[in-house]
């Protein structure tokens, strides 16, 4: 971070410490060595009722433990030791979906393509607009809660899962291929009447109301016949 690059009419920072955030509340997860500009985005975020969390480098906030938190993080590209870019490639690797919204003073295209193309949400050139980082860190939030609706949808969706038999399962599976009862009942060597009581007490313990519902949550799960 080169000095004298913060925001425009960011208001000056409070003194006031940041309480703890729970991990399954959205929060602002700032990484900038800039220490200035740290605070600066810290009373922005909080002056329209976001929390946040400050952290001086890539790695300070890889020990935090809080990448796998609700909420998305504001990186910067150029920091010593473990770039901006670096640390979002690492968060992909390990599977973090936290939505990256990516600033720097020394930008440049093919920085600026690496960054978008591993999945930041925006890519702001300091010195930028308040409202240019505020827009940004919304549809990061809302990025950021799709995703952990996503998540939650699935995690039910298995908690179902696991109380349906092997037999049911195994149903369910085929009639995601689209095959008929009767098919169904070849391949298990069922009666057709045995596989329809199998389809809807699968149906039931899933809480698929058509077999359209049915299918879909049979897809969100990959189960393979």
């Amino acid at each position: 971070m080169t000095p004298g690059t913060a925001c425009f009419n960011i208001p000056r920072a409070m003194n006031t410490p940041s309480l703890p955030i729970p991990e399954d509340v959205q929060a602002v997860h700032v990484v900038d060595d800039d220490a200035g500009l740290r605070q600066a985005l810290d009373s922005l975020f909080r002056s329209v009722g976001y929390g946040t969390r400050l952290y001086g480098s890539a790695a300070e906030f890889l020990q935090s433990g809080d990448a796998r938190a609700a909420g998305c993080l504001v990186l910067d590209v150029r920091m010593p030791g473990i770039s901006g870019l670096d640390l979002q490639g690492q968060l992909n690797e390990a599977g973090v979906t936290m939505p990256v919204v990516l600033m720097t003073g020394h930008g440049d295209i093919p920085m600026t393509v690496r960054g978008m193309k591993a999945g930041a949400v925006d890519f702001l050139p300091k010195p930028f607009r308040d409202q240019d980082m505020l827009d940004a860190v919304a549809s990061a939030l809302a990025r950021d809660a799709a995703t952990r609706a996503e998540r939650g949808q699935a995690d039910e969706l298995r908690a179902r899962l696991a109380t349906l038999s092997p037999r049911e399962r195994e149903v369910m599976a085929r009639v995601a291929t689209g095959k008929m009862n009767k098919q169904i009942a070849f391949d298990l060597a069922l009666s057709e009447i045995t596989v329809k009581i199998h389809r809807g007490n699968a149906m039931r313990k899933m809480e698929a109301r058509t077999l359209a519902d049915f299918v879909k949550m049979a897809e969100t799960l990959k189960l393979k016949a």
